[in-house]
């Protein structure tokens, strides 16, 4: 029996509108696809939340796929490789003390596939243009495809329930910029607004990542370099262990807040 064309397209509609149409209600969204998120989404998802991934790009991972300035190994530190270990991606101890490099092609690729096979949906080439937000808190996420966005064409997007957002876009901080954009002045943060990104100073940045790694606005949590980046803290280059940390912890919190609403 020959292939059929329209059989092959029905299959790829049909299962893919399976996939959206379970996720029009979350436990958890997680707006970009960067170590953090994938980290955050793997944790979550094999906890038994219902969680999806957006990430605006056509490709997932973040800045971690290029490494340092395209030569693609990764630089972890001693309490970061806890997290590599667990996903099964290797690593190997540097010869100055304290130091773990990994194969970035292997890091993104492995953290993605056990968010994936732990129940979380990626959604790649689609991206995040508002909120959905009742007083106080968000409450959802409006969402586009990239393509229409890159078009510039009049498109209506379309909305997604979720109990909590994690921004997990980098320096562009974009689910945090459409809130203070909404809201100005009523960010969690000490100025109230975005404080904006340091220059780079990685010892500094990889403590601070992990602190600022919080809610920053009623239902909105930071994580990763966002975090840094609404904070004020300064960027840490290519070492992706606070990263890393960084969606764990805020899985853990997040769990916590879930388990104590339910």
């Amino acid at each position: 029996m020959g292939l059929d064309e329209v059989v092959i397209t029905r299959a790829i509609v049909e299962r893919f509108f399976e996939k959206l149409s379970g996720c029009l209600e979350l436990d958890v969204a997680v707006v970009g696809a960067g170590p953090s998120g994938l980290v955050a989404a793997q944790r979550l998802a094999h906890a038994g939340r219902k969680v999806a991934v957006f990430e605006r790009k056509l490709s997932v991972g973040g800045g971690m796929w290029g490494g340092g300035m395209l030569f693609n190994e990764i630089v972890v530190q001693d309490e970061a490789k806890r997290i590599l270990d667990e996903a099964g991606v290797r690593s190997k101890p540097y010869r100055e003390a304290g130091y773990h490099t990994a194969d970035s092609i292997e890091a993104v690729s492995v953290l993605t596939s056990r968010a994936v096979q732990a129940g979380a949906v990626v959604f790649n080439a689609v991206t995040v243009e508002d909120v959905v937000m009742r007083p106080e808190r968000v409450t959802g996420l409006v969402i586009t495809w990239t393509a229409v966005e890159m078009a510039g064409l009049h498109v209506d997007p379309l909305a997604v329930r979720t109990r909590f957002v994690i921004d997990t876009t980098g320096h562009d901080t974009e689910v945090v910029k459409v809130v203070h954009r909404k809201v100005p002045g009523r960010l969690l943060t000490p100025s109230g607004n975005i404080d904006g990104e340091k220059s780079m100073w990685s010892d500094e940045a990889e403590k601070l990542t992990l602190e600022n790694t919080r809610e920053v606005f009623p239902g909105l949590y930071v994580a990763g370099m966002a975090a840094n980046a609404v904070f004020g803290g300064p960027r840490m280059g290519p070492i992706f262990g606070g990263m890393l940390l960084s969606g764990d912890k805020v899985a853990g919190e997040i769990l916590e807040r879930l388990k104590a609403e339910s």
